[in-house]
Order: structure tokens, then C-alpha cells, then sequence
């Protein structure tokens, strides 16, 4: 894309999961980049080269010089500021957008006049204007419009993904007005090679994402109501998407715990909206419900077949194999296994939980759970394989097998990662 417009100085407020892959991504390509945290910790490692997200390795890190900083005066030499702080829900399923607002406290703070604020964190639609804009407005002085412009380009990091990253995912991008608009493309377009899509506005924006991950969760939650309706039937539910997958247009979703920061969170921002002006998301919230109560329901189905083998409950010790919300990351942010460890815990049964690429600090930090060394696991009644990692599946059975009591047991197969064709005789197995 040629530039029309003079190259702008990017600051990154946020260096998570989403904020660091665009700050590399900006670096490398030779804009003066700013990437701030609040986390003094986090500025300190990766001044050292280490992510602790995994997202990009210290070659990467090293290939694009950028100013880590958790001082916000050094913000004030940028003229183009990108929002990638988290926005999660609370304890209520409502919008948490505590870190935004700070956010904006923070860019707001060194905002001058000809800056452009961009969000990519998920919001509901009208959440920049209606929410943010008051905010810089207050704390800078200036008048939105006139002095400064914003953006929304939401973000699409699939953490985990080496293959789709930043520079190379078609990007979403929106303005305040036409002039604004056409900066904020061709800032990401200098970056990102995959083409720029303009949306017809900011609000069309923010609502493009919150129904790209909404559409997966309802399809999520259809195949998950299916998995229910199917055992009941004893049917396996991966027989029969296969037999179905073989249509041309059947899209081919897999039942499974529905967590993280984005699938697990983003519809609850769009149902959130609705119901202020008066809508009831029926649909979006019917597939939450569903996709809310899969670790519950994976517990009870490994207790009813704990009791129907061994027939007692004294003594009963589970071992949950994964934490994270996904396979290969370290991130255990709103991860629906959880769920599982709580509804067993909560029957008087033992669970022990192995992740070797969880944090053992984090885990107990945010769940209380105390993850234990592989070493160090006894030997169990049940294996519940609920995370996919790549270090289980080296030797699937192996692993599960040799850490089941010598007598064998039961395996839940979360994932449907074990070939059923090589199962121990004296394993029992489920899987949704």
C-alpha cells in the first residue's frame, strides 16, 4: 500500500496474547514502536527476550527492537495508540471492562491533538464511542473529532497458531470518520499482508467480532447437545459427524469444553447489549448454556462409571491430565476443566491435575488447584484427558494406561485423542 499519509509512531497498551504479536509485528516492519504493560514483570522479561504466553519466540523478539515500558510518560512521543488489554466477564456473565477503561485513562493521559486511538480488545457494539471516547475525552481535555480520531480493528490472535498470525489474517479495520478510517487501514495495511477489509463503521466493527466467535460457540453447543442425545442412544457422536462430515456443506464442529477468552466470553458481549435494548438473545444464550454445563456433565458421566465399577465411593482418586484452556499454551485464563475438577472434588472424590505447560503459581493463584509433577501422580481409578497437548500425545495410551491403578479403570476422552481400536481391555472409556 503507498502511504498518503505520514508514518505514524505506535504505542501498544496491553502485551498479552493479542498485544505482543502486534507489537513484533509493527517492529519488524520498522514503525517506532512503544509496547506498554502494567505488569513491571512482564516489561522485564521480555526485555530479556522471554514471552511467557509462548506466542513468539526470542528470535522474533530479537528481530524487532522495540521500547518495552510500563512507564506511562513515555507513551507521549506516540501518535497512534493500540488497545489490546484483556476484557473478560464477571462472576455474573456481564462485561468486565475494568482494564479498558484504564486503558484509556492511561492513552488519554498523553493524548494530543492529530492522535488516533484504535481498540481491538472484544466489546459490544458501541462500546468505543459510547464508552471509551468519554473516557479520553475527560482525561486529555481535547474533543473527539476534532482534536483526536479512533479506530476498532478486532483483533483475530489464535493463540497457539503458528501457522495464521498476525500478518498474514485479513484485518477488520474501522474509523471515527473517512480521513481516520483511511489512516488506521493503511497503518495495518504497511503490516499486514493478508489485505484490509474496511467496515462501514466502528460499531459494524465491534459487532464482526463478537459474531464470528458467537457463530462458533452456537455450533459448539449444538454438537455438544448432540454428544448428550447420542449417548443416550449409545451412539458415538464422532461416528456420526464423521458419516455426516461426508456431505459437502457439513461443518465440521467437535463437541468439548468451550473455554478461554475469546469462544467462552465474547457471546456474553453481544447478549449483554441486546438485552439493554431490549432483546432477548434466545439462540446465542441457549448454545452458552449448553457449552457452560460440558464440565459438569464430563464429571458426572466418569463418577457414574467409577461407581458402576468399582461400586463404592471411599477412596476414589481421579487424574486430570491439562489445565489450559487449549492445547499447547500456557493460558489457564476462564478454562472450563475447572469445572470437571470441581464437580468431582465436591462428591469427596481426589483429583490431581498434571499440565506441564500450565503455571503452577497461576493455577493455584486463580483456581486454588496444586498442579502435581507427572512423577509425582498416584496411581488413579479414572484418567480424564481433558487438554490435548502435544506432550500426551507422544504415547496416548502409555501415558494414560500407566497412570491408572495396576487393575485398569476408567479414561474419559475429552478430546477423542485415543484410537478406541487400541484400548486396554481393562480400561473403560467415554468420550463425548
Amino acid at each position: 500500500m503507498t502511504a498518503t499519509h505520514p508514518r505514524r509512531k505506535v504505542a501498544v497498551i496491553g502485551l498479552g496474547y493479542v498485544g505482543l504479536p502486534v507489537a513484533v509485528a509493527f517492529a519488524k516492519a520498522k514503525f517506532e514502536v512503544v509496547g506498554f504493560d502494567v505488569d513491571r514483570g512482564r516489561v522485564g522479561e521480555l526485555e530479556r527476550g522471554y514471552d511467557r504466553t509462548l506466542e513468539c519466540s526470542a528470535a522474533e523478539l530479537a528481530e524487532a527492537p522495540m521500547t518495552y515500558s510500563a512507564e506511562v510518560g513515555l507513551l507521549a512521543a506516540s501518535d497512534f495508540y493500540i488497545v489490546t488489554v484483556p476484557t473478560p466477564i464477571d462472576t455474573a456473565n456481564r462485561p468486565d471492562l475494568t482494564a479498558l477503561m484504564r486503558a484509556s485513562e492511561t492513552v488519554g493521559s498523553v493524548l494530543k491533538t492529530g492522535d488516533i486511538v484504535v481498540y481491538e480488545s472484544t466489546v459490544y457494539p458501541g462500546a468505543t464511542e459510547d464508552d471509551c471516547v468519554p473516557v479520553l475525552e475527560a482525561r486529555s481535555g481535547l474533543i473527539f473529532g476534532r482534536d483526536f480520531g479512533v479506530g476498532y480493528s478486532p483483533e483475530r490472535i489464535n493463540p497457539g497458531d503458528k501457522e495464521h498470525r498476525f500478518e498474514n489474517i485479513k484485518k477488520v479495520v474501522s474509523g471515527s470518520d473517512a480521513v481516520t478510517a483511511e489512516i488506521v487501514a493503511e497503518t495495518y495495511g504497511a503490516v499486514v499482508k493478508a489485505g484490509i477489509y474496511r467496515a462501514a463503521s466502528i460499531k459494524v466493527a465491534e459487532a464482526a467480532k463478537v459474531i464470528e466467535n458467537a457463530q462458533r460457540d452456537i455450533n459448539i453447543g449444538f454438537v455438544n447437545e448432540l454428544s448428550s442425545i447420542f449417548a443416550r442412544l449409545g451412539i458415538d457422536t464422532s461416528d456420526v459427524l464423521d458419516a455426516a462430515g461426508t456431505k459437502w456443506n457439513f461443518l465440521n464442529f467437535r463437541p468439548g469444553l468451550v473455554g478461554g477468552h475469546c469462544i467462552g466470553v465474547d457471546p456474553y458481549y453481544l447478549t449483554f447489549q441486546a438485552e439493554r435494548f431490549g432483546h432477548h438473545a434466545e439462540m446465542i444464550l441457549s448454545g452458552r448454556r449448553v457449552n457452560d454445563g460440558m464440565g459438569a456433565r464430563i464429571a458426572r458421566e466418569c463418577i457414574k462409571l467409577l461407581l458402576r465399577h468399582r461400586r463404592t465411593e471411599a477412596d476414589l482418586c481421579v487424574t486430570v491430565l491439562g489445565l489450559t484452556f487449549k492445547e499447547d499454551v500456557p493460558d489457564i485464563r476462564n478454562s472450563k476443566v475447572v469445572d470437571i475438577i470441581k464437580e468431582l472434588t465436591d462428591v469427596g472424590i481426589t483429583v490431581q491435575v498434571h499440565d506441564p505447560m500450565a503455571g503452577t503459581a497461576a493455577a493455584h493463584e486463580e483456581y486454588g488447584v496444586s498442579l502435581v509433577a507427572r512423577a509425582d501422580l498416584k496411581p488413579a481409578d479414572a484418567v480424564i484427558l481433558a487438554v490435548k497437548h502435544k506432550a500426551f500425545l507422544a504415547d496416548t495410551w502409555g501415558l494414560v494406561q500407566g497412570l491408572l491403578t495396576p487393575g485398569g479403570g476408567v479414561v474419559i476422552d475429552v478430546k477423542c485423542a485415543l484410537d478406541r481400536a487400541l484400548k486396554p481391555d481393562n480400561v473403560v472409556l467415554w468420550r463425548p
